[in-house]
């Protein structure tokens, strides 16, 4: 006959109720108790019957991650898998499985959250991106169904419960590395324009440049999708400039490594001739060579802190809008260096 429920409790010398409770995550129950009872489980091999508690308590165990594009697309970038680790962390402890959620167009994306949320299938959703005018932000709020959203919300703010950095002083902080170095012709390298980080970014960008008087160009701002090729794009249209630029601030890591690929290409070396800054400190930025001047906004952390909310909701329908900012830090690295009155740049 296999363990019981009866035989966890004996072993943790506590009441069968009480690893009912923990295998719930009660708020109630006390960390050290939850520990004892999850040991004992752990030493006899018993395993819950997650099928029989979802019936139960109309739970699946299972979290809705939502990616603004198709799977394929999404994960060349390394951002999102170190999200979802930091998610499938706090996942995994509290016994949630993970059901993942992508299309090829906004259309596509909005019918997978339709058949999530009327198909049963998560108790709640994660959406990894903040779009401006979203439909699935409106259809989620309008059926009251449990989310949380990894950025700052274009709408609404204080009734979504979001986990975000703040994007518009990082931006600034990282545009004034490059103005303190001595550049003054500084382009920005940015990703969609109706995604909330890019506008917060681009906006830090242009304080910076209005603070220290230096001109915003609009032929110094070009916006290409979060990949390696976008990076590549953008090259192009910035270096055929009768005036091209000697510094760049790129919104994402993976975008950065296109862009110095692409400028040694055409025989321009970062940080000589240019100096590049950048955000995200994915894993890449530090191996790449030069290796990045970045932001680390804390992926991991961003991720897990999402996952906590969200089944914080999911065990409290009434639990109220939470904004948590996960805080940055400037990473200087050999990607920027001082720029020389003739415009190069210099150690």
């Amino acid at each position: 006959m296999g363990i019981t429920i009866k035989d966890v409790a004996k072993a943790a010398n506590v009441a069968p109720s009480t690893v009912s409770r923990v295998i719930a995550d009660h708020p109630r129950i006390s960390l050290d108790t939850k520990k004892r009872v999850r040991r004992a489980m752990k030493d006899l091999g018993y395993h819950p019957n997650v099928n029989a508690r979802s019936l139960a308590n109309r739970s699946t165990q299972a979290l809705g991650i939502v990616m603004k594009s198709s799977a394929d697309k999404a994960l060349q970038n390394p951002f999102f898998p170190e999200v979802l680790r930091g998610i499938s962390a706090v996942a995994h402890e509290l016994d949630y499985s993970l059901y993942i959620s992508t299309g090829e167009t906004e259309e596509e994306v909005y019918e997978g959250v339709q058949r999530m949320v009327y198909g049963n299938r998560v108790d709640g959703i994660i959406l990894l991106y903040s779009r401006v005018n979203d439909d699935v932000i409106n259809f989620l709020l309008e059926k009251n169904f449990p989310f949380v959203l990894v950025g700052k919300p274009c709408e609404h703010i204080d009734r979504i419960t979001h986990v975000d950095n703040d994007n518009v002083n990082a931006s600034i902080d990282i545009t004034n590395e490059l103005i303190n170095q001595g550049h003054e012709r500084i382009a920005f390298i940015g990703g969609e324009t109706d995604l909330v980080v890019t506008q917060d970014r681009m906006r830090g960008y242009e304080m910076a440049l209005e603070k220290a008087g230096l001109p915003v160009r609009e032929d110094y701002q070009i916006h290409k999708e979060f990949l390696k090729s976008g990076g590549r794009e953008a090259v192009h249209q910035l270096f055929k400039l009768d005036e091209p630029p000697t510094g760049l601030v790129i919104v994402d890591d993976l975008m950065s490594i296109g862009v110095v690929t692409m400028l040694e290409e055409n025989g321009i070396s970062v940080p000589d001739d240019v100096s590049i800054v950048s955000f995200n400190n994915l894993y890449i930025s530090e191996i790449t060579r030069p290796s990045l001047t970045t932001v680390d906004i804390q992926i991991y952390n961003l991720g897990n802190q999402a996952a906590k909310c969200l089944i914080e909701k999911v065990n409290n329908q009434d639990e109220p809008a939470k904004r948590i900012i996960v805080p940055y830090e400037l990473i200087r690295r050999q990607s920027s260096q001082h720029v020389n009155l003739n415009g190069a740049s210099t150690s």
